[in-house]
């Protein structure tokens, strides 16, 4: 009986060993786990600083540009009006067609202004 008490303590003396081994070592993976998640936030971080401070001046530029292209745009509505009433007194064109012509570019206009700026608020946010 006495060598059967032996070999039991020698096997949860073993198992207490192997248990401690592979605590220590999860332990030590899960602390550069740690430390790597630290240093990978880090990065992140910068990263989104710098590109943040990138795309401030193209977003502004980008922003002008469709307020240059919006301006462009009412400028066009108006030389269509302008020329509509031209060729009503002169010919007797049918309004419909500068009306529709005014619209298709009305309609581009504010979709590509839409679109732009959905754009710009995105990276803003």
């Amino acid at each position: 009986m006495e060598t059967s008490q032996i070999l039991l303590n020698n096997g949860l003396a073993f198992l207490a060993i192997a248990t401690g081994v592979m605590l220590v070592v999860v332990g030590g993976f899960l602390i550069k786990l740690i430390v790597d998640m630290s240093r990978l936030a880090r990065n992140v971080d910068e990263t989104t600083s710098v590109v943040r401070n990138e795309l401030r001046p193209t977003l502004r530029e980008v922003n002008e540009s469709l307020h240059t292209l919006n301006e462009f745009m009412k400028s066009t509505d108006k030389g269509i009006d302008r020329m509509r009433d031209a060729m009503e007194g002169a010919f007797g064109a049918s309004a419909a067609t500068f009306s529709k012509l005014k619209f298709l570019s009305g309609s581009l206009a504010k979709g590509l202004y839409k679109g732009f700026s959905t754009v710009v608020k995105m990276f803003q946010k």
